[in-house]
């Protein structure tokens, strides 16, 4: 069975496309329906009928009609004026601004992330990151809190007025993790755990997928079309550095994915410079690079004391070292033509 997706024309009203959605329930067909860069399209299993294409060409809300035998048609930029715009409450990802969402890479205790998330807020953070589930290479490596830390980051979050971007590992945590984050990340290592994908694509929740470190870029994107085709339209795409020969750094940071992607997607792109690089000195020149390539956000790590931090300390800034960096990405986005997102006050978050 081939996908059919049907793209409702600009305006289209809410009847209309109950209308169109009983006309192919009618017809034994079960839609699912989305919003893809301001644009409704409905989603359904069909096999490659004229008749029926050409009957809901000729319905008057529907635009145009695809037929998706494979690849990732939703995730690619089949109409030049879509662009995906993700809000966070606090900040837009795609608008033409640029979010930096900052923390530390796990959750270690109340009084660790407490004391980072409040200098992250202070300085103009548009989002706290920080991992509850850290799945990592070493089963001996510390894994994360868990529970409480989702709690922890719900509790921080809220007190600072940011947005949270925490980790679901499984589809068991997905759940969980839309309870307590208004943003569900999919790790490097999940980026192609399909039953994954398509738990988040049920969800509602801003999605951040996290590019597999050996995905090429259309492995990405296709990994982007199971959460879309699930009905969540608002993924954000993000770039954490690919496995190459490579030793002197972590990763290979792919900054020429950012253009790529852009020219290819529909969706925004942040990058990762912390676990790209693996190296806290590096983290400020690709971060200025990033965003000279046109990324629209950042995630970055900090650490209230970097030097002590359980995973992955190598890569951590301290809020000193934050504060540098987010002046001169205010710099740097004004000789662009851009704006860095240093929020005044939390907004309305997202949830």
């Amino acid at each position: 069975m081939a996908a059919t997706i049907a793209i409702f024309r600009e305006g289209v009203s809410d009847d209309a496309v109950a209308r169109t959605v009983g006309t192919l329930r009618e017809a034994g067909h079960t839609p699912v329906a989305c919003l893809i860069g301001g644009r409704r399209l409905l989603i359904f299993d069909s096999d490659d009928s004229p008749a029926l294409v050409e009957r809901l060409e000729g319905l008057p809300a529907i635009a145009q009609t695809m037929l998706a035998l494979d690849g990732s048609p939703l995730a690619r930029r089949f109409d030049s004026d879509i662009r995906t715009v993700v809000d966070l409450g606090t900040a837009q990802l795609g608008n033409g601004g640029i979010a930096v969402l900052a923390g530390p890479c796990a959750v270690e205790s109340a009084a660790q992330l407490r004391c980072t998330a409040t200098e992250v807020a202070r300085l103009g953070a548009a989002g706290l990151r920080g991992g509850a589930y850290k799945p990592r290479t070493s089963p001996y490596s510390f894994q994360g809190l868990g529970r409480p830390g989702l709690e922890l980051l719900a509790e921080v979050g809220r007190e600072c007025g940011l947005p949270v971007v925490t980790e679901a590992v499984d589809e068991t945590s997905v759940t969980e993790v839309a309870r307590y984050a208004q943003v569900i990340q999919i790790g490097a290592r999940n980026a192609q755990n399909f039953a994954l994908l398509r738990a988040v694509g049920r969800t509602r929740r801003p999605v951040l997928l996290k590019r597999g470190f050996g995905a090429t870029v259309d492995e990405w994107l296709a990994a982007a079309e199971y959460i879309l085709a699930g009905g969540n339209g608002a993924v954000i795409l993000c770039e954490r550095g690919i496995r190459s020969f490579e030793r002197s750094t972590r990763f290979t940071l792919d900054l020429s994915a950012v253009p790529v992607v852009k020219r290819l997607s529909h969706l925004p792109i942040v990058v990762d410079p912390s676990h790209g690089t693996g190296r806290d000195y590096l983290v400020r020149p690709m971060a200025l690079a990033a965003v000279a390539a046109g990324a629209d956000g950042l995630l970055v790590d900090v650490h209230h004391n970097a030097g002590a931090a359980l995973c992955d300390q190598d890569q951590a800034l301290g809020p000193a070292d934050f504060a540098g960096l987010l002046d001169d990405l205010g710099r740097l986005a004004k000789g662009l033509g851009r704006r860095l997102t240093r929020p005044a006050s939390a907004g309305s978050l997202v949830g």
